[in-house]
């Protein structure tokens, strides 16, 4: 298969991607190009130019300190998935990256690419939910913050305006000692996942379950928070009551039928996928394997 015809532009600077994305018709940025490219090959889309920021490489690298984590947009996944800063101070993402394709692909693939992209079942969507992310992007009007939550607005529809580029990811690392896990299921490694939960939980000394965040992914049209999910288990120790509220109030997210199966069986997923994250996010506060 080959693309359909495309005008094809390599700025060097931001400013310059940003005036080539405003004065061509039907832009696409090309940044690891590991969803675009094939999408393209099979005529799912039809851009009229590919602005390629491959050349932007202010855009990459990772700024890790204790109070705020910034990954500029054009940082591979294997960067971030080995990086030892991240493993200590955020280690669900590369818990999270390891599903993410295969190693070849998480070479190429970055960051602000995957989260432009925003497949529904995409690890990294999840992810900037889960943390409450801000997303910096950059028009022809300059700079702004995006959180997360207003980045996420429908299927594969990131919250940003055609001229604007996603230029770096940020967030604030958990408390020292928090326990985070990141599960999910495919029918092969690297596929597409049916669902899958990422779950991260601080306590205080007494082991009470002092703050929670749950996010969903694969089973409806976008990633989605859990906040039902995550009231259950705040002011508890995570006994057996408060993980099966948890999981009952699944019911109040979205859930979709596709190939793979129809509603019921994804939100069985989705609930033993959330199951094993809440035990193994426990578990590893108990065991000291959160962050260091």
């Amino acid at each position: 298969m080959k693309p359909p015809p495309f005008e094809y532009i390599r700025p060097s600077t931001v400013a310059e991607a940003v005036t080539a994305m405003a004065q061509s018709e039907e832009p696409r940025i090309l940044a690891g190009g590991q969803s675009l490219m094939a999408m393209m090959n099979l005529r799912y889309v039809f851009p009229a130019t590919l602005v390629d920021i491959n050349d932007l490489h202010d855009l990459v690298g990772i700024d890790a300190a204790r109070d705020r984590i910034r990954i500029g947009a054009m940082t591979r996944q294997r960067r971030i998935e080995v990086d030892p800063d991240i493993a200590a101070l955020a280690p669900i993402f590369p818990a999270a990256l390891r599903h993410v394709g295969h190693r070849q692909t998480r070479n190429r693939g970055t960051i602000g690419g995957s989260l432009c992209h925003l497949d529904p079942a995409a690890e990294l969507a999840a992810l900037v939910l889960l943390m409450d992310a801000t997303l910096e992007v950059t028009g022809p009007a300059g700079t702004r913050e995006v959180a997360a939550s207003d980045f996420v607005v429908g299927y594969m529809t990131p919250g940003i305006a055609p001229e604007e580029i996603v230029t770096a990811i940020s967030f604030a690392p958990w408390a020292a000692g928090h326990g985070s896990s990141f599960q999910e299921y495919s029918r092969r490694h690297g596929d597409f996942a049916i669902a899958s939960a990422g779950v991260m939980l601080e306590t205080d000394p007494e082991g009470t379950i002092t703050r929670a965040s749950i996010c969903i992914g694969g089973l409806g049209s976008t990633p989605q928070r859990h906040p039902e999910g995550e009231a259950a288990l705040v002011g508890t120790r995570g006994e057996a009551d408060g993980i099966a509220t948890a999981l009952d109030a699944c019911d109040a997210l979205e859930c979709i039928a596709d190939f793979h199966g129809g509603p019921a069986y994804r939100m069985n997923v989705a609930r033993t996928m959330l199951r094993r994250a809440l035990s193994e996010a426990r578990s590893g506060m108990n065991n000291g394997r959160g962050q260091a």
